[in-house]
């Protein structure tokens, strides 16, 4: 790269930050849950290398075969890790938490504590929630982002003020919403989520609507209306639309509509987002009659 073009290595820097990539460690990915440390080769019958200064010092060492059945080595066992449960083990298990909270408080704790999504892994924070539980009016969007992650809340990075301006807009802000995510973890490099990681999620986020007991639901984005709607067209033929969103007690109407960050990207859609948040202002007012 020519490195005297510093507006264009300034670019592609911004990009890379917003694309996610925010650690740079080889040339070559390393998966670092498998490679094994590496031990320093002694000779056989000597210890480690003694340090400089220090003497040199010779332990023999057993001769017996490690299969000899009188070396007390060969009865040791080996220390074989803990396997990470199957996508449908730990799809149940989801269910069964979040079933067993009995508060957002409670849900939060054992989300904390839940270890059946490898994002938990690899993810700096929780990403629980923001806004108002309290709330009349509820966002869900798929997945954290960079700046969520560090700071453990949702929507905080540029697709955030986006939405705060957007609440704005209809005279909503974060104590007036509560907004929270289908996938509570940040994917490393903010790739899209497996379908596998959405699953193990989705009783999670469930869980948390029924607690929450919004009037409204909003949908951001095709991701977060097709596991919390069960829509599998794009977004742009769902938003808009009222549907009716069954939380297990009651039912409420929900709304699906283009995501922030993908405002970002195209600002030609925010005159459809427009329309779709006036819709929710409607809604919300006729509640209030």
């Amino acid at each position: 790269m020519n490195i005297d073009r510093p507006a264009e290595l300034h670019a592609l820097l911004a990009f890379y930050v917003e694309a996610g990539v925010d650690a740079v460690l080889d040339e070559a990915p390393v998966n670092r849950f498998t490679a094994e440390p590496s031990q320093p080769r002694t000779s056989p019958g000597l210890a480690e290398e003694p340090p400089f200064g220090s003497a040199r010092i010779q332990r023999p060492t057993s001769r017996r075969s490690s299969n000899d059945p009188s070396n007390p080595q060969s009865h040791r066992p080996s220390a074989v890790p803990d396997a990470p449960p199957s996508p449908d083990a730990a799809i149940m298990a989801a269910r069964d938490a979040a079933g067993r909270a009995a508060s957002l408080g409670e849900l939060r704790s054992i989300l904390e504590g839940f270890e059946g999504c490898g994002l938990r892994l690899t993810a700096k924070r929780l990403v629980f929630a923001d806004g108002n539980p309290e709330a009349k009016v509820m966002f869900v969007g798929e997945a954290p982002g960079r700046e969520e992650d560090i700071e453990g809340l949702p929507f905080v990075g540029r697709s955030g003020q986006l939405l705060d301006r957007m609440m704005a807009a209809i005279g909503l802000d974060r104590t007036s919403a509560y907004i929270a995510n289908v996938i509570p973890w940040r994917p490393p490099g903010n790739r899209t989520p497996t379908p596998q990681e959405s699953q193990i999620c989705l009783p999670f986020i469930k869980r948390q609507i029924q607690l929450a007991d919004p009037d409204i639901l909003v949908c951001l984005g095709g991701p977060s209306a097709a596991a919390l709607l069960g829509i599998s067209d794009g977004i742009r033929r769902v938003r808009g639309r009222w549907h009716v969103y069954h939380t297990g007690t009651r039912e409420i109407r929900a709304i699906a509509t283009f995501h922030p960050a993908y405002l970002l990207r195209t600002p030609l859609e925010k005159r459809f987002a427009w329309r779709d948040f006036l819709a929710i202002r409607k809604a919300l007012d006729s509640d209030d009659r």
